[in-house]
């Protein structure tokens, strides 16, 4: 295990487990994590990577409330970091970001300055771009603004969703936070400031709640609605209200569909179905649902979910 430097790893979704895994397997001096508290009640095997990654190799692990919590910083101190990586983590204070006399450099999910915030991936699919990437920068006092060190682009593919995008990602990931690591230990990498980009031509990528993931069939067009199904499959996933007669409704979640252009004079949000086939009109043709979930059952693929569905004439979704 290498002496030097001495680093502090922080991060909390399974996607910083890729850079976390990376640094460690090469040797690189791990002298502490910072992950999340554990939710109460929750059991769920495998859930907790960082965490169980870092109990598996007996890295020292601290997972606070309140990131300025006296014995949380008494302890953190004691680590004596000479760099800090961050990868998928909320806003850390400056007692912590600026604690370490090499810097903190963290890992963002698109190329900066476009995109900064909570969720990337999915804000570059639901707006149907065509490439993204990531960036490593260190860490100021204005969220995502730090001077960049590297950054590595991908294609997005026109049929890719939010969660295939994010395993390309993931896949990449450790490579350039280890990259960014032996330029900073190497002196190869000079941090640039992020270009200044007019606030009419940036795009930001906030938290997305429940109410953002409703379709609206009518308002919306068949690519804008094909592109927020993608953006927000397979989490926190796109839906609707599905309308069967005598007022019956249920919500559906959608996570995988084909579009298909075609005029037609279906009244907007009629569902129609066939044996195999689940077609919803929409302005410019129609959106064939590949996969869903009705509430209350599983996810299914459509020849499934269509098989479930006893009422087959009168349905819309609204």
């Amino acid at each position: 295990m290498k002496k030097f430097p001495r680093i502090v790893f922080i991060g909390s979704t399974p996607f910083s487990f890729f850079s976390l895994k990376e640094l460690y397997t090469r040797k690189y001096n791990i002298v502490g994590i910072i992950t999340t508290p554990d939710p109460p009640f929750f059991k769920k095997k495998n859930s907790f990577p960082i965490k169980e990654y870092a109990l598996e190799n007996h890295i020292p692990l601290l997972q606070p409330k309140n990131l300025l919590d006296y014995s949380f910083l008494r302890n953190f101190t004691m680590w004596k970091a000479d760099i800090q990586i961050v990868v998928s983590f909320r806003i850390l204070p400056i007692e912590i970001w600026s604690y370490p006399k090499m810097g903190t450099f963290n890992l963002h999910a698109s190329l900066l300055p476009q995109y900064k915030g909570a969720a990337p991936i999915n804000w570059v699919i639901l707006n149907g771009e065509k490439k993204t990437g990531l960036t490593t920068f260190f860490i100021s006092n204005q969220v995502d603004s730090g001077n960049i060190l590297l950054q590595k682009e991908v294609e997005v593919k026109k049929d890719e969703t939010a969660g295939e995008l994010e395993d390309k990602l993931k896949k990449i990931s450790g490579s350039i936070v280890r990259k960014t690591l032996e330029g900073i230990l190497q002196k190869k990498i000079k941090p640039i400031p992020q270009k200044i980009i007019s606030s009419s031509l940036l795009k930001y990528a906030p938290k997305i709640s429940p109410i953002d993931c409703k379709i609206h069939w009518k308002e919306n067009s068949i690519d804008f609605i094909y592109n927020k199904i993608r953006g927000l499959s397979p989490h926190p996933s796109a839906w609707t209200t599905l309308f069967f007669h005598k007022n019956k409704f249920v919500r559906f979640k959608i996570f995988f569909v084909k579009k298909i252009r075609k005029v037609h004079n279906f009244p907007i949000g009629l569902v129609i179905l066939s044996s195999c086939e689940m077609k919803i009109s929409v302005k410019e043709g129609f959106i064939s649902v590949i996969e869903g979930q009705i509430e209350g059952k599983k996810k299914m693929n459509i020849k499934n979910l269509i098989n479930g569905i006893q009422i087959r004439k009168n349905l819309f979704v609204r």
